[in-house]
């Protein structure tokens, strides 16, 4: 007799750089929940509001840090996968990001949940450049704090009032078509990331 597996779902947390409730990112990350492929369950995450200023008297008081920090460690080791998607502040990532990747690159009773994950990057901006800079400074904190960071393809949303209609959906074909191009990069990046351990246990099963 034959058995057949079907295909793991695997768990996406999906980070938006922006406290902004109708953020275009948050929106862009709404998009990203729709289209997501079978393959893919993506959960948004709103907990960065929660995530105290980074501060090693706090860390040292609970090593667990405080509740805030908590919550979203626990929300990131149980995802299999995290998108981030980041507005660009100034040429760079918005401090309240920056500030959440600091805690999560930790050592803390729970791990640490950034090395050896694998996350994907994009960003939405009103302006001409679609976050540019901005993914190029998140990337490197993840590669720093041990994330696996999916080189391609990239997206970079710009002039993003154009691309969603009054309610904040996207509507954009062009970008709709991107999205769904890069979801399924992601699907096959984490693939990749565990085929290894898969064959390990299969060979140990066999």
């Amino acid at each position: 007799m034959t058995l057949f597996q079907s295909s793991p779902v695997r768990r996406v947390l999906c980070l938006p750089g922006s406290l902004r409730r109708h953020s275009w990112n948050r929106r862009l990350l709404h998009a990203a929940v729709a289209q997501a492929p079978a393959g893919l369950q993506l959960e948004l995450c709103d907990a960065l509001a929660a995530v105290p200023l980074f501060d090693e008297d706090l860390e040292s008081h609970d090593p667990a840090g405080p509740p805030g920090v908590q919550a979203l460690r626990a929300a990131a080791a149980a995802a299999d996968g995290l998108i981030i998607a980041t507005p660009e502040y100034n040429q760079a990532i918005p401090g309240v990001l920056k500030n959440a990747l600091d805690w999560l690159s930790r050592e803390s009773p729970a791990g640490e949940v950034l090395a050896g994950k694998p996350v994907a990057v994009l960003g939405a901006s009103s302006g001409p450049w679609g976050t540019r800079l901005a993914q190029a400074s998140l990337r490197q904190v993840l590669h720093t704090c041990g994330a696996l960071v999916m080189p391609a393809p990239s997206l970079f949303v710009a002039r993003a009032a154009e691309r969603f209609d009054a309610q904040g959906w996207l509507t954009d074909t062009a970008t709709l078509q991107s999205l769904q191009s890069f979801l399924l990069a992601f699907d096959s990046w984490m693939e990749r990331l565990t085929a290894p351990a898969m064959d390990a246990t299969s060979a140990l099963i066999g």
